[in-house]
C-alpha cells in the first residue's frame, strides 16, 4: 500500500498529520486545484542529482528549482533534475513521481526551499497521484532535519 511506510514513520514520531484525497492528480497545480490547497502550502518533491547522488528540493508547487542556487546552496560542483527513471527504483512503495518529501526514508538529502518554513502546515503527495498528506512545517522540519536554503524562482 502506497505511503504505509511513511505513515507508520509519522505515528512512530507522534505526528499529527491528516489525510486528503482527491481525484487523481499528476501535477502540483492540478493536485491544488482539486485539493483545494493554496499552490504555496503544497510542497512539491523534485529530485535531482548534487554531485550524481540523488537528492530531493521540495518547494512549494507555484515554483521552480533554480539549479545554479540549488548548487551554491549544496555547496556542489553539478547539480541536474534527474529523470524518472534514475529515480523511480528508489521508491518502490510509491506510484512513479509521488514520492513524498522524506528522503531520510530513501536515505537522501532534502533541501528545502526557504519560503516553505513560513507556512504553519504544509500539504504534500503521500505516495499515490490521489492523497496528500498535511502536517506542521514545523513537525516536517523535525523529522526530516532537511537543509533550508533559497534555491527557487518566484512565479
Amino acid at each position: 500500500m502506497p505511503g504505509q511506510k511513511l505513515r507508520e514513520f509519522l505515528d512512530s514520531q507522534q505526528v499529527k498529520y491528516g489525510t486528503i484525497n482527491h481525484a487523481t492528480a499528476f501535477t502540483a497545480q492540478e493536485i491544488a486545484a482539486l485539493s483545494h490547497v493554496r499552490g504555496r502550502e503544497l510542497a512539491k518533491t523534485v529530485m535531482v542529482t548534487i554531485d550524481a547522488r540523488m537528492a530531493m528540493a521540495v518547494l512549494p508547487a507555484s515554483q521552480k528549482v533554480d539549479l545554479n542556487l540549488l548548487k551554491r546552496a549544496a555547496g556542489a560542483e553539478a547539480v541536474e533534475l534527474a529523470s524518472e527513471t534514475e529515480f523511480k527504483s528508489l521508491f518502490p512503495d510509491c506510484e512513479a513521481g509521488a514520492m513524498p518529501p522524506f528522503g531520510n526514508l530513501y536515505g537522501m538529502a532534502v533541501f528545502v526551499e526557504m519560503s516553505l518554513t513560513e507556512d504553519e502546515e504544509i500539504a504534500f503527495t503521500a505516495g499515490t497521484h490521489s492523497e496528500l498528506i498535511k502536517l506542521s512545517y514545523k513537525d516536517f522540519e523535525r523529522v526530516v532535519q532537511p537543509t533550508v536554503a533559497g534555491f527557487s524562482l518566484k512565479p
